[in-house]
This record gives C-alpha cells, structure tokens and sequence, in this order.
C-alpha cells in the first residue's frame, strides 16, 4: 500500500532478477479473479525482529495496540492469498517479527480452515544461524543479534 516501500521492493527484486510484479494495493482488495503460482507475504508486523534496546527509537511505537492491529491484517492478508494461491503451489509467509503470535499463532489459526500444510524449510548452513525454537515444524526463526535482524519465514503449501 505503500508507493515508497513497493519502489524499493521492486528494485530488490530486480537486483535479485526476480521475474514479479508488484501491485501498489491492498492486498486484502484484491479480487478473487487473480491466482498467483508463487506469493511472497511479508506481512507488516511490530518489527520486534528489528528491536535495539540500547536505541530507544527503535521501539517507540511497540506496542501492544500495534501487535493487535498487525495480528488482525496478518490474518487476512494470509487468507486472501490462500484464496488466490493456485493448488499445488507455494507461498512464503515472512515478518520482521519474532513473536509467535504474529507467526505461528496466525499461521495455525488460518491453516485450520484452509487445505493447506508447511513445508519444512531447509538449507545448507542453516544450523550457523542463530534460530529461536518455533512451536510449527519446518519454519524459521532467526534471532536477532549483532549480525541479524531478527525474522520468522514460513513456506506453505496449497
């Protein structure tokens, strides 16, 4: 929804070579028309993956209202795009956040009504990353630390 942010979104992933699109939108407002073979969800969120304690600017605006709001429009952004996710295709659904209630609790309480499983995410060289204990098999949770910003990552499956 925000013009500043999808710029800097489309020129990441043209630097990736990505082959995407991205709609300046809500994406709650999409219609049911569209299906998409792969979707990248990094949801807005607290930003506690991306908390400095010793920058009090960096959490200024934590706060439990603003979990609240997030956890609601994480709910249904991962909806719709289950909706609008093609079957037998993949989605990524990521945050900047490292707490399961804007995670795992969202994820499970949208996978229950959808036909829909994790897929377990690995890699060479996972284990060197400083990962917190998720409570859903197969997502990642990197702990924030001098060297990286703290983030959850799920892959899910229709």
């Amino acid at each position: 929804m925000n013009k500043v942010r999808a710029e800097r979104l489309r020129y990441n992933l043209e630097k990736q070579g990505a082959n995407s699109y991205v709609m300046v939108q809500d994406a709650r407002n999409i219609d049911n028309f569209f299906s998409f073979d792969k979707i990248l969800l990094d949801a807005p969120c607290s930003g506690s993956g991306t908390i400095n304690l010793q920058e009090p600017k960096s959490y200024k605006n934590f706060t439990e209202r603003l979990i609240q709001k997030s956890i609601k429009s994480q709910k249904e952004l991962l909806d719709k795009a289950l909706n609008i996710l093609k079957p037998g295709k993949e989605m990524i659904y990521s945050t900047c956040s490292i707490l399961s209630c804007e995670n795992e609790e969202v994820i499970e309480t949208v996978l229950k009504k959808k036909k829909a499983q994790i897929v377990p995410i690995g890699f060479e060289q996972m284990e060197q990353l400083p990962l917190l204990p998720t409570k859903i098999n197969g997502t990642l949770c990197v702990c924030p630390n001098e060297f990286y910003e703290g983030f959850f990552i799920a892959k899910i499956k229709m």
